[in-house]
Formats: structure tokens, sequence, C-alpha cells
């Protein structure tokens, strides 16, 4: 997905300085950072319970976004993800990988392209989240920082 057709899931995104900025402000290894926040645009009703999506992008393409959510709390991630992943083609929660020491509240499922991360948390859900990345992308991003690194490091 182009910036242009991220922000066209937001109508009114494009007018809003904050957002025209970060869209512009691509740093060194071609990355952008957009946050956006539902309610501020006319968008609200189509995204229902998100408080925000922070989305990077690389080339001026997304590679990974995070969606954070209002609730509700679940007993378990499996709940959370399964309701993330309605009509979707993704596997069902339970083949998901848990995260050692938090495994009733973040799965990870990695695929060969890409990787999905949910969190179930905090008090009514408030801290609720799902993490998609574009592995590819993330690793010419993780590419091209290492590039700069060993560049900016003097050789003895």
């Amino acid at each position: 997905m182009t910036t242009d057709e991220l922000l066209g899931l937001f109508p009114g995104s494009k007018d809003d300085p904050e957002v025209r900025a970060s869209t512009t402000g691509v740093t060194q290894f071609g990355t952008a950072t957009v946050v956006l926040t539902p309610e501020h645009y006319q968008a609200k009703e189509k995204f229902p319970g998100m408080t925000q999506a922070t989305v990077r992008l690389i080339d001026g393409r997304v590679y990974e976004y995070t969606v954070n959510y209002s609730g509700p709390a679940y007993s378990h991630v499996d709940k959370f993800a399964a309701k993330f992943i309605e009509g979707t083609s993704l596997p069902a929660a339970d083949q998901w990988d848990a995260y050692v020491g938090m495994d009733n509240q973040m799965k990870t499922l990695t695929c060969a392209d890409f990787e999905v991360r949910a969190f179930a948390g905090g008090q009514g859900g408030s801290l609720n989240y799902v993490v998609v990345k574009d592995l590819l992308a993330d690793k010419t991003f993780r590419d091209r920082r290492a590039k700069a690194r060993a560049k900016a490091t003097p050789t003895p």
C-alpha cells in the first residue's frame, strides 16, 4: 500500500499538518512513521475501538503497522487474536507462538513474508494491540541501517 492509499483510508488525514510532515520527513534509510488517530478524521466509524495506528513506511510503501485498541478486556490473547483474524485466512490463534512469560497476553504468527503479533492486556483491554510487519521490507530497512552504521564506524 502506498502512502496515498494509506491516507485515503483516513479522509482528512492528508490535510493534517503533523501527518503531512511525517510522510515527507523520510529518514536516510527511506523510512517514515505516520501516526493516525481515527477519531480525528472522518473514518472513525470504519475503525471501531481503534485508538491509534502507527504506520511505518519504506520507500513510500507501508511495511509495518501497529493498531492500538481501547478494549475490551480479553481473558486470553487467543480470544483477542481470534477476533482480529475474523474473515481472514490466517491460522487460528492456537497455532500461533506464545511469548514466553506472557503466554496469556502475547502471541506471534510468523509466515514466510510477514509476521503478526497480538497483545491483550491493560485495564479494560486498554493496551490491546496488533502489529503486522512485512519481513522482507523490514530486512531491507535493517540492511540499510547496518550499512550506514558500518560507514559511520571508523576502521582502526
